[in-house]
């Protein structure tokens, strides 16, 4: 085995030698040695991958999906690819509008196909005439484009929600221009980009997490309460919070980006569209899952549960996948 001390000596002794050729030389020898030292970790598999066609709205199971840099998806089925706006021209959330977890949506032969409690269904076309309007809408105080998919979807929608308030859907297509998440959190680069997420194209988490989250209430939830992308078993609660790249399969890699910062929604009952009366489960989470690092100031009184990832090789994932920690 190679010291570095030992490579610096070779480059010289080879850069005095042979010039140019001898660098290049030099550059293979270190990428050779740094691909030895990656090694691959079991630390559990794939147990759920989920879409959420609509922010907010409720997830779909997938048996597998394409890993792209902007998130699942399933052939015309895309993570977050459409949202609702109000009338101020900002996306909603079940922070504002909890009936929104009831939305379901599917897609087939050219249409986007709303499902609702007491509703019919509405099914709404993939693609849209160019006359219809771009709106420019605010996802956490930063601007976003989106295809407005026509007044019978803001109808459907306005009356799914039994809201006084009238709102629209919108669709995110892909020759608009991403948002940058380093507007919000420095942690992101400028290369990280999203449409309607609010911070990254992954969230994952283990179901061991949620397991040591219901010993500590009275009420259980799931893994729904908290929305991941990919859930993952085989594990310890928590693990996760370590894992700084991990593989996925054989393709997709993923890098840590920060945990998820965790609000009123977790409170939303995925069923009934109703929040706890007593904030569960974030009050439990307040008590234990604080940051206690030197990023305190960044996440403030917010819990932390499951983790951001920002997708480094893109690839098929199926449920069942061995998940790899990647160690150097």
């Amino acid at each position: 085995m190679f010291t570095m001390e030992a490579i610096v000596r070779h480059r010289m002794l080879l850069m005095s030698v042979a010039g140019a050729g001898a660098a290049i030389g030099f550059t293979w020898l270190v990428l050779s040695l740094r691909k030895k030292k990656r090694k691959l970790r079991k630390v559990g598999e794939v147990t759920q991958l989920i879409v959420y066609p609509i922010k907010s709205c409720k997830g779909v199971p997938l048996p597998e999906a394409e890993c792209s840099v902007h998130g699942l998806r399933n052939g015309l089925l895309r993570d977050r690819h459409w949202a609702v706006s109000n009338e101020e021209k900002t996306v909603v959330s079940a922070r504002h509008e909890p009936r929104l977890v009831l939305i379901n949506s599917s897609s087939d032969q050219g249409f986007l196909t709303l499902s609702a409690p007491e509703m019919e269904d509405l099914k709404v076309p993939l693609t849209h005439p160019s006359t219809n309007e771009v709106v420019t809408s605010r996802v956490l105080g930063h601007l976003v484009q989106g295809r407005d998919c026509g007044d019978e979807a803001s109808h459907w929608i306005t009356a799914a929600l039994r809201s006084r308030h009238v709102y629209r859907l919108l669709q995110f297509e892909d020759r608009m221009k991403h948002r940058n998440p380093k507007d919000e959190y420095v942690l992101y680069t400028e290369n990280d980009k999203v449409a309607y997420p609010e911070l990254s194209p992954l969230h994952v988490l283990s179901e061991a997490a949620v397991e040591d989250l219901n010993s500590r209430l009275e009420e259980k939830v799931t893994f729904r309460n908290f929305r991941p992308n990919i859930l993952i078993s085989g594990c310890g609660a928590y693990e996760e919070d370590s894992w700084e790249e991990i593989q996925i399969g054989r393709d997709v890699t993923l890098k840590r980006v920060m945990p998820s910062i965790r609000c009123l929604f977790t409170t939303v009952d995925p069923d009934t569209g109703i929040p706890h009366a007593k904030n569960e489960p974030l009050k439990t989470l307040r008590s234990y899952r604080l940051c206690q690092t030197e990023l305190k100031k960044l996440f403030k009184s917010s819990p932390l549960f499951g983790q951001y990832f920002r997708v480094t090789k893109k690839g098929d994932l199926k449920v069942g996948d061995p998940v790899y920690q990647v160690v150097y």
